[in-house]
This record gives structure tokens, C-alpha cells and sequence, in this order.
């Protein structure tokens, strides 16, 4: 299979680069085919701008987001990596989605409402946060982590398929806690 891995933080150590690396290694370990899009060091142009909108009525997307959504179709799944920063993904993540996840090509509007327009299988979204779960469970705060992108996102667009998975705590539980995440990366990389 071809996986698109959409990957968003901007420090080259950080925990989520581990996460990137492992899941890459399984997946290309398993068979797959992978391209990593790592949004910072590609410094894509996360604001969706007039003309880009205009671009986009028209089905005339940017040579940027045009490229972009090339690879979403070359991919059969798509996984995507990121730190939840203020309940959500970093900005150049929800800009890139803003960007490419485009009217008619993601998505259309008809009688019936908003249908997705996305075939992929399934998809992968791995998160990375600093409390705890059981706090972020008590207050419901969970459903915030995963509803916006499973749902909102990906379901919406038409990927029904989707296996979202966050680590807690990561800045401060052990090495071997950490060794223990990936390792369930590893496992999650054969759900493709």
C-alpha cells in the first residue's frame, strides 16, 4: 500500500520524531510505500490566503497545493503526526489541511449536504501530549483530541477508517515508557 505520512513539529528531537522514524521503519518493513511530508522542514505556506481561495473555487489550486494533493492520491492511506498544542495540531498542520483538502477535490456540497470525495482505506492519526490522560479523560477533554480530525476531517472527507492513538505525558515518563510507545507504534503500523 502507499502511505502518506503528514508529519507536523518543528524540533528535529522531539519525541515525535521518534514516532516518525518507527512508523516509517514498520511500515516500509511490512511492504509499503511511504512519503513523509514533513510540513516545517518543507516550510509550507500554512495560511490559506484570497487567492488561494479564489484558486480553489475555480479548480485552479496553487502549484504548492496542487503538488500536495497529488500525493494524497498517489497514497491508499494516509497517517498523520503531530503534538496537540491548545486542543489542537500545530497551525501549519490545520493550514496544510485548509490548503489541500479543497472543495471538489476533497469534498463537495450537494443536495444532500457536504459528501466526501476521499477513497483512502484508512488512516493513522498519532498524537503526542504533556498531561495525563486520566485528566484529559475526567474532563471530557479526550473527545477534543479526536473528534476534530477523525471526524470533522478525515471522516467528513470520506476516510471512514481511522485509528487515532494520543501518548500522554511524553516529556516526562521514562525511557522505557517511551520504548513502550513505540513499540505500540510499531504495532499500530499493521493496521495498514
Amino acid at each position: 500500500m502507499n502511505i502518506l505520512i503528514v508529519y507536523a513539529h518543528p524540533n528535529l528531537r522531539s519525541f515525535n520524531q521518534a514516532i516518525l522514524q518507527t512508523l516509517d521503519a514498520a511500515l516500509r518493513e511490512r511492504g509499503h510505500l511511504t512519503q513523509t511530508h514533513d510540513l516545517y522542514r518543507m516550510r509550507f505556506r500554512a495560511v490559506l490566503d484570497n487567492d488561494d481561495l479564489n484558486r480553489n473555487w475555480r479548480g485552479e489550486p496553487s502549484e504548492d497545493t496542487r503538488r500536495e494533493q497529488e500525493a494524497v492520491l498517489w497514497a491508499q492511506g494516509l497517517a498523520f503526526i503531530y503534538p496537540i498544542w491548545w486542543f489542537g495540531p500545530p497551525a501549519i498542520l490545520k493550514g496544510w489541511i485548509d490548503r489541500v483538502f479543497t472543495r471538489k477535490f476533497a469534498f463537495e456540497f450537494g443536495s444532500d449536504g457536504m459528501k466526501g470525495l476521499l477513497t483512502h482505506e484508512r488512516a493513522l492519526v498519532l498524537n503526542t501530549l504533556g498531561g495525563d490522560e486520566a485528566t484529559y479523560q475526567q474532563q471530557n477533554w479526550h473527545e477534543l483530541l479526536v473528534r476534530p480530525m477523525s471526524e470533522g476531517v478525515l471522516s467528513a472527507c470520506g476516510v471512514h477508517q481511522v485509528i487515532h492513538r494520543a501518548f500522554y505525558e511524553v516529556t516526562t515518563v521514562s525511557p522505557a515508557e517511551r520504548r513502550a510507545m513505540l513499540d505500540e507504534v510499531r504495532e499500530l503500523a499493521s493496521g495498514f
